[in-house]
């Protein structure tokens, strides 16, 4: 082990895995190498055993001497820790540029010209009235600020094409080539793994893609970001029924809503270029926890406009209101078009709505509970659509609401007939809304009819 830890410390700025066969146990007569030992104590008997095979004197809790100074590092941190400053002084000094640069990093400050080109770089996007699909909106808006970004590490899991996770001018990392975009291969838990360590170190803002299906595969790593608090970007694509032909094995259902259930993983769902462009700078400036972006595979309509940015950074807002509505359609992603169409409907029937945008649960719940009341008052009827599990919008429409989702897994079809076989259409939105003006109307009036039902899956 000694003779492998002197070969991993060699200057050959490459990391070393150092692989260690061991014993579970080791030392326990009886119970070492079983799985006795593996989530149970050893018992009285079996520690007395342990000890008399070890030939281990020390009382309970205590370190002998020896052991303690061999273990302490105090001293020896203490001088490396002093060499390290003398060393970094020198560069400074030689390269003052480069070493403010790398504070910078290490610190995990963004550049200044972040932050002074950003809204011009969201002016354009936002001006771009080209339907696109907001994967396609997603490598868009990678292209304008990875230039501002030395920092980005981008990569993706065998789906670079899919995910469009590369940006113009990125350089694959190679086994001796320095890069920004790296091929992770065919393991999803693995990228996530490698970003949080990546993360850890500092100095880079690492990001990687997949399907959203594959989630599953990175969730242990993902938990383990949000745990750590650590700024980690997950891009996940192809996000529900709207990916088509390649059935229920790879459209998600209760992916996102389980994602979003993660303690300090905001997940954002756009719905469309700028929306997408204002996830990217929200995750990308956020410093306590990773975010992950679900993404459309069809291309869908501008809808939001320049003069919402703010709004959109606070993970839901009014994207379109009319004088006394009647009631409230919340919606995120590829969704959201239908909750506009639905809304136009309506508007012809008398029936007056608000069409709210939530691409990002999580921030929106974060917000002064006076914002949450201006955008969703509890007073407003609620109708929410999204093409994943309808169990996550409750606590948004409340009891008397209705959420239009998918309770079951999908279908081998073109996404337009799979919206409309499993009814996530605006015809059923344009239904619920009709039933929940109504009950509103009349509810102190006549008694709500039988067919009437509180939910819609």
């Amino acid at each position: 082990v000694k003779a492998a830890k002197a070969q991993a410390v060699k200057a050959d700025g490459k990391p070393t895995l150092i692989c260690c066969k061991t014993v579970i146990g080791m030392g326990s007569p009886h119970k070492a190498g079983t799985h006795d030992v593996h989530g149970a104590a050893l018992g009285a008997a079996e520690v007395q055993a342990t000890r008399d095979a070890l030939g281990w004197t020390a009382a309970p809790f205590e370190i002998p001497n020896d052991i303690a100074v061999a273990w302490n590092a105090v001293t020896r941190g203490v001088a490396a820790e002093h060499a390290w400053n003398e060393r970094f002084a020198a560069y400074r000094t030689a390269h003052p540029v480069e070493a403010a640069e790398f504070q910078r990093r290490m610190a995990g400050d963004l550049p200044d010209s972040f932050a002074e080109q950003l809204p011009a770089l969201l002016e354009t996007i936002a001006a771009n009235e080209t339907a696109f699909a907001t994967r396609k909106s997603s490598q868009n808006a990678l292209d304008a600020i990875a230039p501002l970004l030395p920092e980005f590490f981008g990569g993706s899991a065998d789906l670079t094409g899919s995910n469009l996770t590369n940006f113009k001018g990125c350089v694959r990392a190679k086994r001796d080539v320095w890069g920004n975009h790296f091929s992770y291969g065919v393991r999803e838990f693995g990228m996530a793994a490698i970003m949080n360590g990546i993360a850890l170190h500092g100095g880079y803002i690492p990001y990687g893609g997949t399907f959203l299906t594959f989630s599953d595969y990175s969730r242990n790593a993902i938990r383990m970001a949000a745990l750590m608090k650590i700024r980690v970007i997950h891009v996940f694509t192809h996000d529900s029924i709207g990916l088509g032909e390649d059935g229920p094995t790879h459209q998600s259902v209760e992916h996102i809503p389980s994602l979003r259930i993660i303690p300090g993983l905001d997940v954002w769902r756009p719905a469309d270029g700028l929306e997408t462009a204002v996830a990217w700078a929200c995750a990308v400036e956020r410093r306590d926890g990773p975010s992950a972006l679900c993404l459309s595979r069809q291309n869908l309509p501008r809808l939001s406009n320049i003069s919402q940015v703010e709004k959109i950074r606070k993970g839901g807002y009014i994207l379109s209101d009319m004088p006394g509505a009647q009631a409230a359609i919340l919606s995120t992603g590829s969704e959201l078009e239908i909750a506009m169409k639905a809304q136009a409907e309506l508007a012809t029937q008398g029936i007056a709505t608000r069409v709210v945008s939530m691409p990002c649960s999580n921030v929106f719940d974060r917000q002064s509970e006076a914002y949450q009341e201006m955008v969703l008052p509890l007073s407003l009827p609620t109708v929410a659509i999204e093409a994943a599990h309808p169990d996550f919008w409750r606590k948004y429409v409340g009891r008397t609401g209705v959420v239009i989702g998918m309770p079951t897994f999908g279908e081998s079809a073109p996404a337009p007939q799979l919206y409309k076989h499993f009814g996530i259409t605006a015809e059923r939105v344009v239904s619920a809304v009709q039933v929940l003006a109504h009950r509103a109307a009349y509810r102190h009036a006549e008694p709500l009819p039988d067919t009437v039902v509180a939910s819609i899956n």
